[in-house]
């Protein structure tokens, strides 16, 4: 074996790997979509969006690198560049789902502070 052979199958095992690893998670992901339509809490949408943009950037990551060690830069830069999108888009969802919980944290405070555990107000 050449190291060029055993490049081209360590890159292809890993592409197979994480191949194997989107198509596990996309069934809960696409059974999510029907829950989203039928009125589901933000917060779980922004943690399912977060996790497929994870999912498809390593994905695209991997076969960008499958590409470029056979050969073919045209496919292996756009998918490279498709895998810095999903990254982009994971870590916006990512600060969007922090400024999310930061803002029911606040919400619960303010709501406690105004109520006792029984209900009562103490404005």
């Amino acid at each position: 074996m050449t190291i060029n052979l055993k490049q081209k199958l360590a890159a292809g095992a890993a592409a197979l790997m994480t191949m194997t690893a989107l198509a596990a998670t996309a069934a809960p992901a696409s059974a999510d979509v029907f829950g989203d339509l039928f009125g589901k809490n933000k917060k779980h949408s922004v943690q399912t969006d977060k996790n497929n943009m994870r999912n498809l950037g390593i994905g695209l990551g991997a076969v960008a690198a499958y590409e470029l060690l056979n050969g073919k830069t045209g496919a292996g830069v756009l998918l490279g560049a498709g895998a810095a999108y999903a990254a982009k888009k994971y870590n916006d969802d990512r600060k969007e789902q922090s400024q999310n919980n930061r803002d029911w944290e606040r919400y619960r405070y303010q709501r406690e502070r105004e109520h006792d555990y029984r209900g009562r107000d103490h404005r």
